[in-house]
């Protein structure tokens, strides 16, 4: 009935009628012509399209020229369905006047699209614009779907290469499973399940080449529903939707959990700086933490459903979440956010930027000046004219997962699986891989919760920090392309230094894997055998090359340094300097020892007393790897510090 009435209603609006040679209107009809064209309305009235049909017809092969008849009869026929008999009829009254009525432009327009020939359509609805119209509305919604035609025509004619394949049925059973989400190591899989009408979460782990049978989450589990969620990088914190619950800001809140390794913790609604009254669900985390990316129709957004951003302070707040704005968000909905583990690439589903119809979905790419590219549709068959929901894409970028809705083949009972695609390489995100580490005491070797800090070099904006879980593990994602700087901290202990080039695919698929043993700090009382486990390697500690001259990316570095001596008043240290064996013996011992004074000034500078601090050069008297190869006298070169026992 919807369409029927607008069809009348489009019938009344017509915006220009032409008394032209060869067109007969409605009023110059008389006599039997006019009671047919009434009784046409009559039977349209009582819903009896097949007769009003029949009768427009048989008063059209008597006046072919009454073109409003003609009109009638067109959309008497798109509401029996018969498209393109519709688009025939109106074809004809066009080409009997161009202008008789600019709407009817639209109206083939949009019956064009229904049988899917999109060239056509854009065809009628560019000519619709150029003839021009009062109601805006009806403008800007020809302006969009004539840009959309044109890319669906497009995206046909160029299909990208899309074979999805179901997950086994250790995951994927009779009842509904959606919305996957994925560890960084990329062996946990976190979901939603409907059992008996309910939504909780289930897990799987991939162990020997397989997934495990899906198991309920019963530490986050309760009566009511919960889904819509996102895990961290190394597992530890989860943040979800749930909805109405008595400790809620709104309908739909955030929630979060953490790990410690054995069991969730009890969810906490993540507050009024990140929930309001209104509906907040969806949320994507970024790799380090530090990011929390949500969809929102609250106020104060650029359409109806919105993605909102908020960071996480080092003081373990988040900040009152800011919108993505354009080109992101737009005057429709934007939603499902996903940023992957490469921080840069943003996929989200949107039924505002031009896609293939209804909600496509889209990837955004962060650039150098903190600006998002223009949105990326992903292009069809991964978008149709149907919906797409929420996709999630591996750390490795080869594949994407997503949900859909098929029959089960026996029964024909409607079911919602998780599926994978291999992702085309020109929507995959950029390649990261991960440094997992385990933080040990060098004398004991037991497990230490230490805090870890990982900075890009050259860069003032720290990337990671975060505290280790309860047995010392953590885990860091690495967007290619950068040098990282990571230290490791704890009380009572010299800190860890260590560097890492993800400058190339090389590492990819070899993650990162390190065990840190941090030395405890020697007592006066403690045998210096026990306490000492050698020098410490200043590895992000730079100089120009052949040069004394401190670079600025070792300020950081230093800075930490600085800070153990103010908190370790009674320590003293040395610094170490050496060189590799390129260039004569003198040349480096010199070398090495102007390198390290550089160091012993930047501390005294910044406060520490020369008693406590002392340099000297060793040259290339002392390596620690094959000089023969450029990494190995890359590591020769080396600054470091260390302890001295009263």
């Amino acid at each position: 009935m919807r369409v029927f009435l607008f069809l009348l209603i489009f019938m009344i609006g017509i915006v220009s009628v032409h008394s032209q040679v060869g067109i007969m209107k409605v009023a110059d009809l008389d006599g039997k012509y006019r009671k047919q064209y009434l009784k046409a309305q009559s039977y349209i009235k009582e819903r009896d399209l097949v007769r009003a049909e029949k009768e427009l017809s048989d008063l059209l092969a008597d006046v072919p020229s009454l073109i409003e008849a003609r009109i009638f009869l067109g959309h008497i026929q798109y509401e029996r369905g018969l498209k393109k008999q519709a688009i025939s009829t109106y074809e004809r009254v066009l080409k009997q006047s161009k202008a008789f009525d600019v709407r009817l432009w639209f109206q083939l327009a949009e019956t064009y699209r229904e049988v899917q020939d999109y060239d056509e359509a854009a065809r009628a609805y560019q000519t619709f614009l150029s003839l021009g119209d009062s109601n805006e509305k009806l403008i800007k919604r020809a302006e969009k779907s004539a840009k959309q035609c044109l890319f669906i025509a497009d995206a046909i004619a160029n299909p990208l290469p899309f074979q999805p394949e179901l997950l086994p049925e250790s995951i994927n059973t009779a009842a509904a499973e959606y919305l996957p989400s994925f560890t960084a190591d990329q062996t946990l899989l976190i979901y939603t399940a409907v059992r008996k009408g309910q939504e909780d979460f289930y897990e799987s782990r991939y162990e020997n080449g397989e997934w495990s049978v899906g198991k309920p989450i019963y530490d986050l589990n309760t009566s009511g529903n919960e889904g819509a969620q996102t895990i961290s990088a190394d597992g530890r914190v989860m943040i979800f939707t749930a909805c109405d619950r008595p400790d809620g800001q709104g309908g739909c809140d955030l929630y979060i959990a953490h790990h410690d390794g054995e069991q969730w913790s009890k969810a906490q609604n993540m507050g009024p700086n990140i929930n309001t009254r209104f509906w907040d669900s969806q949320p994507s985390i970024s790799s380090n933490g530090r990011l929390l990316y949500f969809a929102s129709n609250r106020p104060g957004g650029k359409g109806k459903n919105d993605i909102w951003i908020s960071y996480l302070q080092d003081n373990g707040k988040w900040i009152k979440p800011i919108n993505a704005g354009e080109p992101i968000n737009t005057s429709d909905n934007d939603q499902a956010p996903f940023i992957h583990a490469d921080g840069l690439t943003l996929y989200f589903m949107s039924n505002g930027h031009i896609g293939m119809g209804g909600y496509d979905l889209f990837l955004a790419r962060l650039q150098a000046d903190g600006r998002w590219r223009n949105p990326q549709n992903l292009g069809y068959p991964i978008n149709t004219i149907s919906n797409e929901g929420a996709l999630s894409v591996q750390r490795d970028g080869i594949y994407a997962y997503f949900s859909k809705d098929i029959r089960d083949k026996p029964s024909g009972a409607p079911m919602t699986d998780i599926f994978r695609f291999p992702l085309p390489d020109t929507i995959r995100p950029i390649p990261v891989t991960y440094v997992r580490a385990r933080v040990l005491d060098a004398v004991t070797r037991n497990e230490l919760v230490a805090h870890a800090t990982l900075t890009p070099v050259g860069e003032s904006l720290t990337y990671f920090k975060d505290s280790t879980a309860s047995d010392g593990s953590f885990l860091i994602c690495l967007p290619q392309g950068k040098q990282y700087a990571l230290q490791v901290e704890k009380s009572g202990y010299l800190f860890y230094s260590d560097r890492f080039d993800v400058q190339d695919t090389g590492t990819l698929e070899k993650p990162i894997t390190l065990e840190v043993r941090l030395q405890p700090i020697p007592e006066d009382n403690v045998d210096q055998s026990l306490s000492i486990g050698g020098p410490v390697v200043l590895k992000n500690v730079f100089f120009a090359t052949g040069s004394t001259d401190l670079q600025p990316s070792s300020n950081s570095e230093l800075n930490t340094l600085f800070q153990l001596l103010v908190q370790q008043p009674e320590l003293k240290i040395r610094i170490n300097g050496h060189t590799d064996d390129v260039g004569t013996e003198m040349d480096n011992l010199r070398l090495s020892e102007a390198r390290a004074k550089a160091v012993y000034e930047y501390l005294i500078a910044l406060g520490v007393t020369p008693d406590r601090i002392s340099y000297k050069g060793f040259g290339e008297s002392q390596p620690v790897a094959d000089n023969r190869t450029s990494e190995g006298r890359q590591e020769n070169r080396r600054t470091e510090f260390e302890v001295l026992l009263n």
